[in-house]
């Protein structure tokens, strides 16, 4: 490493960690290897997010101005509100974006930080500028595409925004303050939210517009769902069987994932002993759980069995061995 480098993320992780002092003044090359690992980890981490939300931005201006501007169609949310506003008056859609969105930036600053606060009027003044600016042509006319395309861009956009650390639409913000609030759901207060907004699309607008709007919205919110979760829904599976040793090489050797074994005790005994069992626990995609179901049933039919869903997993092998068919 060269001594340029060195000094670079020495003055780099001095600034940011209060001034930290070596304590033989000069960092060891442990020390240093460990400053720069942690150097690039956070330099690929905040390049990625750059370009998620860089694609973000491109991608909603692309929903706003190739589809949805032009047939003052609308969506949900913090975006829905400043394109209802820009079809009923002249008020551009990029000065609406950012003064739609600024109480929403006051308000993430307070429940989610500087540092997300600062990243998301970035971002929104990004789209703003973007919406300004750069030229999009009108796809269609076609009042369906428009609808089903223009959420799909939009949606596409935000969650991309997301996956990279920001929001480009407010309401998010809003529904977690107000859940916390009124300790209600996060969705719910955003269900409401929308209603209000397609209520007043179908008053100055026209039903018909606020129907189309509708399928926007559920366009985009799918979209947004499978940015954010991804193609492949992971799944936690708990399986208890006296058969546990079985199980566990069946999952290792025929569906190439881990497992992780629990000690348990079973709770009901007729003879009012607990035996001691092996409680397996292995995370797999939707599509190994019929080929699951199907070994397991071989070796043990009356096994009980536990599903939940998880959003997405990090470390592993499951997103490092491919699928065993």
């Amino acid at each position: 490493m060269s001594s340029f480098i060195a000094d670079i993320i020495i003055q780099a992780t001095q600034k940011f960690k209060g001034k930290q002092k070596y304590s033989s003044g000069k960092p060891s090359k442990y020390e240093l290897a460990k400053e720069y690992r942690q150097f690039v980890i956070s330099f690929k981490r905040n390049l990625k997010n750059l370009i998620l939300i860089i694609i973000g931005i491109f991608s909603a201006s692309f929903g706003f101005k190739g589809f949805l501007l032009t047939n003052d169609f609308i969506d949900g949310g913090a975006t829905g509100i400043s394109l209802l506003l820009a079809a009923i008056s002249d008020i551009p859609l990029y000065v609406l974006i950012i003064a739609v969105n600024l109480p929403f930036i006051f308000l993430g600053y307070r429940i989610m930080g500087r540092r997300f606060a600062v990243k998301t009027a970035l971002a929104i003044i990004g789209l703003a500028l973007c919406v300004a600016v750069v030229p999009f042509p009108n796809v269609t006319n076609d009042d369906l595409l428009v609808a089903v395309f223009g959420g799909f861009f939009l949606g596409a956009g935000i969650g991309l925004a997301i996956r990279g650390g920001a929001v480009i639409d407010g309401t998010e913000i809003l529904a977690i303050f107000l859940s916390r609030k009124f300790s209600t759901t996060i969705g719910d207060i955003i269900i409401l939210i929308n209603i209000i907004i397609f209520s007043f699309a179908a008053y100055l607008l026209s039903i018909e517009i606020a129907l189309y709007s509708m399928i926007t919205y559920i366009a985009a919110s799918k979209t947004l769902d499978f940015i954010i979760e991804g193609i492949e829904e992971y799944i936690g599976v708990t399986i208890i069987s006296s058969q546990s040793t079985r199980v566990k090489n069946m999952i290792i050797d025929n569906l190439g994932r881990g497992v992780t074994i629990y000690k348990g005790q079973g709770g009901y005994a007729k003879d009012g002993v607990s035996r001691e069992l092996d409680i397996i626990y292995t995370v797999i995609t939707r599509l190994e759980l019929n080929k699951l179901n199907t070994e397991i049933e071989k070796i043990e039919p009356d096994a009980f069995i536990v599903m939940n869903s998880i959003k997405d997993i990090k470390g592993g092998m499951i997103k490092k061995r491919p699928l065993k068919h």
